[in-house]
């Protein structure tokens, strides 16, 4: 099992004694940290104390004392809580599922459910979380001198001008900005562009340099961004 599971922390909201208990001691056995609440209300306090402590999910039910499941899920999400929350419940009509998933859950399972199948549950929604939080911080772009480079539509501009670029040099230019003043020997450029199972020689690796100046350089003949450094390789600029 993996660090980062061991290390997420659960909250199951529960006021049935023994599915509280069951549910807490299937996670627990998993290595999830393992807290547990009876009712809406004192989860709710829980979920917004101010602590550097935060949860990375939720398993609720609906049928709470109190405060209940579908109220919870919907003031968690009133005040931006987003921690992925998955609701545990003997209602399995549709509608009641879409209501569940409208206010906020991020996935519904009905009673009576397997463990194997909560546990998996609850791997599948902090994969998600952990993907979407890497996202997050992706840069929308990248800038280095007068190009901008962006990730998610693999475009790149000059002076604010859509360059033409082939995969190849687009991968290339887009590890030259992630990696400024690094020295790449054309075999490392080979093995990260082309893969490891690329036939063929480093003659490659010069004609798309070449190919990328042309368009990215004011004088391709005298580059200032990418500049060959003899009995090395290539370095950006």
């Amino acid at each position: 099992m993996s660090a980062a599971v061991s290390k997420s922390r659960l909250l199951v909201v529960e006021d049935d004694d023994s599915i509280r208990e069951t549910v807490g001691e299937a996670l627990l056995g998993e290595g999830f940290e393992v807290h547990t609440c009876a009712d809406g209300a004192s989860a709710l306090s829980l979920i917004t104390a101010d602590s550097s402590d935060q949860l990375d999910l939720i398993v609720l039910d609906l049928m709470l004392p109190g405060l209940g499941g579908l109220d919870l899920c919907r003031e968690l999400r009133r005040i931006n809580n987003t921690t992925p929350i998955l609701v545990i419940s003997a209602r399995d009509s549709e509608t009641d599922r879409v209501l569940g998933l409208e206010v906020g859950a991020d996935d519904y399972l009905v009673k009576p459910f397997g463990l194997r199948e909560l546990v998996a549950r609850c791997r599948a929604l902090l994969r998600r979380a952990r993907q979407t939080e890497r996202s997050s911080y992706e840069p929308k772009s990248l800038s280095h001198a007068n190009l901008c480079l962006f990730p998610s539509e693999c475009r790149v501009t000059r002076d604010g001008t859509d360059l033409t670029l082939s995969p190849k040099e687009y991968k290339i230019l887009e590890l030259f900005i992630q990696n400024p003043k690094r020295v790449w020997s054309r075999d490392q450029l080979l093995e990260k562009i082309w893969g490891v199972d690329f036939i063929g020689d480093t003659k490659t690796v010069d004609v798309h340099i070449r190919w990328l100046r042309e368009k990215v350089e004011q004088e391709p003949s005298s580059p200032q961004l990418i500049r060959t450094v003899r009995g090395f390789g290539y370095r950006f600029d």
